[in-house]
């Protein structure tokens, strides 16, 4: 009984000690894996568990150092399949890049959260100057994506393969120069 005890005032401890953009940073990772989940699951899905999608959600925002960031991730994804072969709705590319950013930015959150303990006294600059590199991936991410639709469009079937060909090579040139800038240091 006294671990439970323990356990309670450490977080009770870690509560009141908070600081206010460590708090913001997990309000961000709540509201990003929020908005990943309702673009992403088909809405005849939610209507019924109106609930279950802000549990889940906040679930990330409460222990980004735990599985909870990648089983969000993955209901996010189900839910896509989901949505496109369950329920026969179209890919729409606005959707495809906002359920990705929303991933993206919850995984980059959680990630930056992870490291900052929630008593962190946190220079608002580099907060800032972490968001605008995330931005600047999903902007290059969406360009890149839209040319490789409008790629995959050009030869009806024949062009989906080469797009998704030129996906595959796009992946893996960005994972080399990944290995070549991590050697370099």
């Amino acid at each position: 009984m006294s671990a439970v005890v323990t356990r309670i005032r450490a977080a009770r401890r870690a509560v009141t000690r908070i600081t206010l953009l460590p708090l913001l940073l997990r309000a961000g990772i709540f509201l990003t894996a929020l908005a990943g989940l309702l673009l992403a699951f088909p809405v005849e899905v939610l209507l019924g568990q109106l609930l279950v999608a802000p549990v889940v959600a906040l679930l990330p925002a409460v222990g980004p150092r735990r599985i909870w960031p990648t089983v969000v991730a993955l209901l996010t994804v189900g839910g896509w399949a989901l949505a496109i072969d369950g329920y026969d709705r179209p890919v729409a590319l606005w959707r495809l890049l906002a359920v990705a950013a929303a991933l993206y930015l919850s995984h980059t959150l959680c990630a930056l959260v992870a490291v900052l303990p929630s008593d962190a006294v946190v220079d608002p600059a580099l907060v800032l100057r972490w968001l605008l590199r995330a931005v600047a991936v999903l902007l290059g991410a969406a360009v890149l994506g839209v040319l490789l639709v409008e790629l995959a469009g050009l030869g009806g079937e024949q062009g989906l393969q080469v797009g998704t060909v030129a996906g595959l090579v796009v992946a893996v040139l960005v994972t080399v120069l990944l290995g070549w800038l991590l050697r370099r240091r």
